[in-house]
C-alpha cells in the first residue's frame, strides 16, 4: 500500500521550521516522501535540496536533496525577527498544502509552527490559531487537538481556556462530540476497528461521589454510559491521578482529559521531544510537531527536530491507514 506524499509546511520563515525540515529530511530521506513548501532563499545556507514542480517529484528527489515546492515570500527571513510582510506568504503556504491534499496529490499536510501574532499584524489573520484556520479550510465547525506519542494518546476535552472557565464550558454537547471525533479519528486514521477509551473526571478522584464536585456524576457519567449504549469501548470517569501510569494505559487506546494541563502533563512527562499533535475531525490528515517557533535558538543550527520527525512518520502511517480502509481525503 502506498500513498502520496506529505505536504509539509515552513510556518513561520524566521523560526525553526526551515532548519528542523532539513534536519528531518536527513533523517528520514530513505524512509519516507515528504516535500517542503517554502522560498528556498529561507533555507539554512548550504541546505541540501531539490526545487521541484509538481508534489510527484518528491520521491524521485528524496535521495538527492529534500525536495522543496518553491513559494515565493517578500524579501529575506531573519531568524528569531518576524516580519508582518512574510505573514501572507505563511498563510497561503498552509492554504496551498490544504489544497494538495484535497486534490489528491499529497497524502496529509505536516504544518511547521506558526507565528499568530505577526499573521495577525502583517495579514489580519482572523483565526484564534492554526487548527481553527485548519477547520475553515476543510468545512468543519468542531475539532479535536490529540497529543500523541509512542506511550500515550490523550485528548483535552476543553483547551486554551482559564481553569476557572472548565466547569462551564464541559456541556454534554461538547463531551460527545469530543468522544465521537476522536473514536472516529482512532478507527479511521489509527487502524482500530474497537478502540478502547478511557474519560478521565474533572474533580479529584472523579468527584468522590459527589463530595468533590458534581460534575463528575451529572455531566460527564451519562454521557459516557450512553455512547457506551451504542457499542464503544468506554470507561471512566477515572481519577486521573491513576489513569497515565505504566498498567492504566495498557487498557486503553486513548484518554480523553477535562482540561489542557490535564491531558498535557502526563505525555510531555512521559515523552517532551517526541510528541505529537494531531487534528482530529478534519477531512484530511494533519499532524504537527508539538512545540513552537523557538524565536530564542532559530538559526543557530541546534533544534532538535525529533518531533517533527515523528509528525511526519505518524502523518505517514495514518495516510497508510486510511488508503486501506478505503478513506478518502475530501
Amino acid at each position: 500500500m502506498t500513498s502520496p506524499p506529505i505536504a509539509l509546511t515552513v510556518g513561520e520563515p524566521a523560526g525553526i521550521g526551515p532548519e528542523i525540515a532539513c534536519k528531518a529530511w536527513a533523517a528520514l530521506k530513505g524512509e519516507l516522501p515528504f516535500f517542503l513548501i517554502a522560498d528556498p532563499a529561507h533555507l539554512p545556507a548550504g541546505a541540501r535540496h531539490v526545487v521541484i514542480s509538481d508534489p510527484a517529484e518528491a520521491g524521485a528527489a528524496m535521495p538527492r536533496g529534500l525536495p522543496v515546492l518553491a513559494h515565493d515570500f517578500p524579501g529575506p527571513a531573519r531568524p528569531g525577527a518576524p516580519d508582518p510582510a512574510q505573514a501572507q506568504g505563511v498563510i497561503d503556504v498552509i492554504a496551498r498544502a490544504v489544497a494538495l491534499v484535497q486534490s489528491g496529490a499529497a497524502g496529509a499536510v505536516c504544518t511547521n509552527p506558526i507565528h499568530k501574532k505577526a499573521l495577525k499584524d502583517g495579514a489580519g489573520f482572523a483565526y484564534p490559531g492554526h487548527t481553527e484556520f485548519l477547520a475553515a479550510l476543510g468545512g468543519v465547525d468542531r475539532v479535536v487537538m490529540m497529543l500523541a506519542s509512542a506511550e500515550l494518546r490523550v485528548v483535552p476535552a476543553t483547551i486554551h481556556i482559564p481553569l476557572s472557565e472548565v466547569p462551564g464550558a464541559l456541556t454534554p454537547d461538547l463531551l460527545e462530540q469530543t468522544i465521537r471525533i476522536t473514536h472516529a479519528g482512532l478507527q479511521r486514521d489509527f487502524g482500530l476497528a474497537n478502540p478502547r477509551i478511557a474519560i478521565a473526571g474533572l474533580n479529584p478522584h472523579a468527584g468522590e461521589g459527589g463530595a468533590m464536585g458534581h460534575e463528575d456524576a451529572a455531566i460527564i457519567a451519562p454521557v459516557i454510559a450512553r455512547l457506551a449504549g451504542e457499542g464503544m469501548a468506554l470507561s471512566g470517569p477515572h481519577s486521573a491521578d491513576t489513569l497515565f501510569h505504566a498498567a492504566a494505559r495498557a487498557r486503553y487506546d486513548a484518554a480523553i482529559a477535562m482540561y489542557h494541563d490535564q491531558a498535557l502533563i502526563p505525555i510531555k512527562t512521559l515523552d517532551f521531544d517526541r510528541g505529537v499533535n494531531v487534528t482530529l475531525g478534519l477531512p484530511f490528515i494533519r499532524t504537527s510537531p508539538d512545540h513552537g517557533t523557538a524565536f530564542d535558538i532559530a538559526g543557530q543550527g541546534h533544534a532538535n527536530p525529533a518531533s517533527l520527525i515523528e509528525a511526519l512518520r505518524m502523518a505517514r502511517r495514518m495516510a497508510l491507514a486510511r488508503a486501506s480502509a478505503g478513506g478518502r481525503q475530501t
